[in-house]
């Protein structure tokens, strides 16, 4: 989906700027006379400041954002991996949560990343309908399970620091879990880019009207209108963590499962 929003904005970015090129061939020549030409320069150059400074800011937050998310999701999986430990240490009464917490792992990745090879754990909830962003009943069922465990636990003689951590350890995985629900609903807005692509049309449609018909300045229009429809696409792209070109992989949670079944 991504790819074709980049497309779609190379397309509408080149037909806009067609448009100009095709205006500016219809127009009477008392239309493009010098003083015309330098009103219309002015004009563009504010649509050149604005779009390049809105460009540039939205860029940024969308970067920043995309790699908070991926940040949160590294100790989010490194979280869940301590807390299996520390179930582990708590001996034999929690390994039924364990289980069950390598189960929310396996089902987290298959539902997360619908498009990578699911991993094979036995007993694991089936993903079909599970959505990528937002919580999941499930799935948060299976979590309250495990904090449930730990806190109705009796720890053994000489273990109920460990009895603590683990309660430590589950508070943390229950923080790190609600930040990264919360990174995957981006704040980019379709709204929001519609509007900055209704003024790069703008922008483009009066650069065909003052560009002579040259094949450099042809050249030199079709470079703009590629570098900017790939900034577009750039930011749509990041607005979506789990997907696309510069997605999150899965790489840090299928190492904590793996870590859990060691």
């Amino acid at each position: 989906m991504e790819f074709l929003y980049g497309l779609g904005f190379l397309l509408l970015f080149g037909l806009s700027a067609l448009a100009g090129i095709a205006l500016r061939a219809r127009l009477p020549e008392e239309h493009l006379s010098k003083e015309n030409m330098e009103a219309v320069r002015l004009v563009t150059g504010l649509l050149v400041t604005f779009a390049a400074l809105v460009l540039s800011l939205q860029l940024s937050t969308a970067r920043a954002t995309f790699d908070t998310t991926a940040r949160n999701r590294s100790l989010y999986a490194a979280q869940l991996a301590r807390l299996d430990r520390c179930l582990r240490d708590m001996g034999p009464e929690l390994a039924g949560s364990r289980e069950t917490l390598r189960r929310y792992v396996a089902a987290v990745i298959a539902s997360t990343w619908p498009l990578e090879p699911a991993p094979a754990v036995p007993g694991m909830p089936d993903v079909r309908g599970m959505a990528i962003r937002g919580e999941d009943a499930v799935l948060a069922g299976m979590m309250e399970a495990v904090g449930l465990a730990i806190d109705t636990a009796t720890p053994a003689p000489g273990r109920a620091a460990v009895s603590a951590r683990c309660q430590a350890d589950y508070v943390a995985v229950q923080g790190r879990r609600w930040a990264v629900i919360e990174d995957g609903n981006g704040p980019q807005g379709g709204v929001f880019v519609g509007i900055i692509g209704f003024w790069l049309v703008l922008v483009f449609l009066s650069f065909g009207l003052q560009v002579p018909r040259r094949r450099l300045s042809g050249i030199v229009l079709g470079i703009g209108v590629i570098s900017v429809a790939s900034v577009m696409f750039v930011i749509v792209d990041l607005a979506e963590p789990y997907r696309g070109l510069f997605g999150i992989r899965s790489v840090a949670m299928r190492q904590a499962l793996a870590d859990m079944t060691r």
